[in-house]
């Protein structure tokens, strides 16, 4: 892959980003396609990020993605916002166009809402059990809502410092769609009501993230197969880690019966729905996911 005076560069901005599969990933799908671009890794602090995106802008860069802590910083930067970024109030894909406007997009709930379609769950018109608003939280409570889930149970700390963001997103969401959104603080009684009466439970949290892999907020089984009456459906599980692949409450999920995945191809179809906003090309995810995804 040779790089001339044509090539069109588009990169991944935070800190730390050393340790990410974007770059391969990105750069293999312009192989395979034959597209002139190269995809860079920059490590970019909070408060750089304007200086960055000005110059970006006048050397033609067609876009960028970005990893923590650049994501809310990049929302207020951009010139406009895709529906679900402006919900969420967070950025980690950016397109710049020709005229040098710069469109925020956020694919992170794309890339779980396209996982969960592959592990063959249907969450359209029906209740979603949600633990954990982060920003990975957000972007999948956004999407789902989005998608036509019909109800979202949301499960999140007294403590936790994201609680502002968190009734600004759902206050938003119960008033531009369709979907009911309520947030629960961590009790087991309403946790296992709210799971009983879902057909999806994610985990958004770090809970049961190496090195800390014991770790599972479900604190018994029975919490995974008691269905309420309005409920038939076997429930799915979801959890966003994917180190370990296996996380305790994935295991739980497995010994249980019920479907289980992992974040892992989160990863895959954030990136894949990214690609396609700067090339207008579908990334090759089968080429993609069997080179450094089905290790």
């Amino acid at each position: 892959m040779e790089i001339s005076g044509h090539t069109g560069m588009i990169c991944l901005l935070g800190s730390p980003v050393a340790h990410s599969l974007s770059p391969a990933m990105h750069n293999e799908a312009f192989k395979q396609l034959d597209l002139d671009y190269r995809y860079l890794a920059f490590d970019v602090k909070e408060g750089e990020l304007k200086g960055v995106l000005d110059s970006f802008k006048k050397m033609g860069v067609r876009g960028f993605n970005l990893t923590m802590p650049l994501k809310t910083e990049a929302a207020h930067l951009c010139d406009s916002l895709s529906p679900a970024a402006d919900i969420a109030g967070t950025v980690n894909t950016v397109v710049i166009e020709a005229d040098g406007t710069a469109i925020g997009h956020t694919t992170d709930g794309i890339g779980f809402t396209e996982s969960a379609r592959e592990a063959g769950v249907d969450y359209i018109g029906k209740k979603v059990t949600l633990m954990g608003t982060g920003g990975a939280g957000i972007a999948i409570l956004v999407q789902l809502a989005l998608d036509g889930a019909r109800e979202i149970s949301v499960f999140e700390r007294s403590s936790s410092r994201f609680k502002e963001r968190t009734a600004e997103v759902v206050k938003k969401l119960n008033a531009r769609t369709c979907c009911k959104v309520s947030v629960y603080d961590y009790d087991d009684t309403r946790l296992q009501r709210e799971i009983s009466e879902s057909v999806l439970l994610i985990n958004a949290t770090n809970i049961g993230m190496a090195p800390n892999t014991e770790g599972n907020l479900i604190k018994d089984p029975s919490w995974l197969t008691t269905r309420a009456v309005c409920q038939t459906e076997p429930l799915a599980v979801s959890d966003v880690i994917y180190n370990p692949q296996k996380t305790k409450l994935l295991e739980m999920a497995e010994q249980c019966g019920l479907k289980a995945f992992n974040g892992m191809y989160m990863l895959l179809y954030q990136g894949a729905a990214a690609f396609t906003l700067w090339t207008g090309e579908k990334m090759p995810v089968d080429i993609i996911k069997e080179k450094y995804f089905n290790r």
